[in-house]
């Protein structure tokens, strides 16, 4: 058949991804439906006839419009042009599943249910009559294990075959006078063989038990979190300093060069100094820690962990009249609060959904992550010898606690007000746990999150870094325009326990938050253009000389935390409500927060 198209549909966490790249391998794109923020993909596939077009809809658990991602597959199968629907059901939790396949073959004539995970089931002790469950559905049904490329073939074959024959309906035809669930199970049922004395399926339920008690929950929760982040502050400290070294050598021959093409001074030094030098601050401090932590937090992920963080801390969110989901949006956020926000499409209900989208960029960016190491290191924990590192992860533990705490704040208080309503009811999934392919594991970090969230803040800097070295060279008298205003913002920053250069750098820092201490000392030190990254102790006596103490480091900690999201977070607010208000509320609130916590501490101390 000329021109084939088919949609690919499923429920989230059944493997959908990894069927659609499966089937497509690298023959893809991807983008946004028309008029939604839900992500699309559109995909080639190859096989012995030919090659036809594979779209993947949004994950969905029904057909029932809920969240936008639901919306867009009910729509997408009501009204769009196809010609086949694969549904990718999950062999290990078969009948939530045949929901979704119940409905999508009520809407298209030309239906296959594709159910993975095979390899996965048989692991965990349960066994599917493939042929009983393609007689009760009236469907063709194809087996795979897309991770592994089993049955994909087939799957293609099977594809091709539907395109030209409409599916013969079952002969059970009471599905339309019972209720869709009651019949899903009643199918599953019919095709499950399961093995009750599996010992894999019974050691996962014992750490289910382990990890989603109210007593061991929490605190695994948090010891799995320390060893996350002393990972990362202990594996970053070398290849960091490597990779300063480099850039900052080579910003030497960059400035030859300029001196060799008779380039003027004012050049070279927004080019070299400006520019460059920024950026090199933002690649040296940002990356390494980035190249540890995503593929860490990944593997969680893959491992089916952070469903479990979401179920632990349910009962918090809903007394706050918010939704238990948030707690997945503020792990991602814990990489990047831009990816935080986009993730709160998760939340199916609007107002809970834009309750996560307010308060998200309270959890501590990896932006803002290297920039608490370093004033724990340098004030809030000296000395320690070897327990250095360990006492710094503890401190970071207790900071990130601290956000938690006033996320649930800001969603109750947001819940009373603008946003006022109760928490709705949810099923929340705790996917089987499964050994994570470490190398795509790797490698989709690296590539999705690292070195994407790595170029959203270089594209920034630049021009970030050309502003600061207009600020810095402009002079007003003796006094650099930078220093001008950073005098002028001094009253306001030592009521906040900082000082005025501390808190214009905040401003400045908008664009990226890696180049706020830079731009600290590049005021202190009445420099026209960002310092090159400093050894612990002599950062520690710069900072001494003009006048912090433990508690100038700690207020100014806390405003890390709590003060506008930056730039590219903004922006992803803005795209996802549409909407000004919302976008100003989103600055204002842990704005707001931050001033009120570090003048209470100011007064305090």
């Amino acid at each position: 058949m000329a021109g084939l198209t088919a949609v690919l549909c499923g429920n989230p966490n059944v493997g959908k991804s990894t069927v659609f790249n499966a089937l497509t391998g690298m023959h893809q794109h991807t983008g946004n439906w028309a008029g939604k923020t839900v992500e699309s993909a559109k995909g080639t596939v190859h096989d012995e006839d030919g090659s036809w077009t594979l779209i993947d809809l949004p994950g969905a658990y029904s057909l029932q419009h809920g969240s936008p991602d639901e919306m867009v597959t009910a729509d997408y199968l009501l009204h769009g042009e196809y010609d086949v629907a694969i549904v990718v059901c999950d062999a290990t939790c078969l009948a939530r599943s045949m929901v979704l396949a119940l409905q999508t073959s009520d809407l298209c004539s030309r239906t296959v249910v594709c159910v993975n995970l095979m390899d996965e089931a048989r692991r965990q002790g349960i066994g599917i009559d493939l042929t009983t469950l393609e007689r009760e559905l009236g469907l063709p049904v194809v087996g795979i294990s897309a991770k592994e490329g089993q049955g994909i073939d087939r799957l293609k074959k099977t594809v091709r075959k539907t395109a030209h024959f409409p599916n013969q309906k079952s002969a059970n035809e009471e599905r339309h006078t019972v209720p869709l669930h009651q019949k899903a199970d009643a199918i599953a049922d019919k095709c499950l063989l399961v093995d009750e004395g599996n010992e894999l399926k019974n050691r996962n339920q014992r750490m289910d038990r382990w990890l989603c008690s109210p007593a061991t929950g929490i605190p695994i929760m948090l010891a799995l979190l320390l060893v996350l982040f002393y990972l990362t502050l202990f594996g970053a400290n070398i290849p960091s300093e490597w990779l300063s070294k480099w850039l900052f050598r080579l910003e030497d021959t960059l400035s030859q060069w300029f001196i060799q093409w008779n380039a003027p001074e004012w050049l070279t030094g927004a080019v070299v100094h400006g520019m460059y030098r920024t950026l090199a601050w933002v690649v040296a401090v940002m990356l390494p820690p980035m190249a540890i932590f995503f593929p860490l937090f990944t593997l969680l992920e893959d491992l089916g962990y952070l469903p479990r963080i979401a179920f632990n801390m349910d009962r918090c969110f809903r007394s706050c009249h918010a939704c238990g989901k948030q707690a997945l949006c503020m792990c991602m956020g814990l990489g990047c609060n831009a990816v935080g926000v986009t993730g709160c499409r998760i939340i199916q209900s609007p107002r809970e959904r834009m309750i996560a989208i307010l308060t998200n960029a309270i959890t501590p960016c990896n932006g803002r992550l290297p920039f608490l190491i370093t004033l724990i290191s340098a004030f809030l924990v000296t000395g320690g010898g070897g327990w250095g590192s360990v006492l710094s992860a503890v401190v970071l533990v207790g900071l990130l606690a601290l956000s938690v705490g006033m996320t649930l704040l800001l969603s109750l208080g947001l819940s009373k007000t603008v946003l006022r309503g109760m928490s709705s009811a949810y099923v929340l999934e705790l996917p089987p746990f499964r050994a994570p392919k470490t190398g795509q594991v790797i490698l989709r970090s690296v590539m999705d999150r690292t070195i994407g969230v790595l170029m959203r803040a270089v594209t920034v800097a630049a021009p970030a870094g050309l502003l600061l070295w207009i600020l810095g060279y402009l002079k007003i008298g003796d006094t650099s325009l930078l220093q001008y205003i950073a005098h002028g913002l001094d009253p306001f920053g030592r009521v906040l326990g900082m000082d005025g250069a501390i808190l214009l750098a905040f401003l400045l820092g908008l664009p990226a938050n890696e180049i706020v201490l830079p731009i600290v000392l590049m005021i202190y030190l009445s420099q026209n253009q960002l310092m090159e990254p400093l050894q612990l102790m002599t950062l520690q006596t710069v900072l001494k000389t003009h006048g912090w103490s433990a508690g100038t480091a700690l207020c100014t900690a806390l405003f890390s935390m709590f003060h506008w999201p930056c730039g590219t977070t903004i922006l992803t607010i803005y795209k996802e409500t549409r909407h000004v208000g919302w976008t100003l509320l989103s600055i204002l609130l842990p704005t707001m927060a931050g001033i009120i916590v570090c003048s209470l501490v100011a007064a305090l101390l």
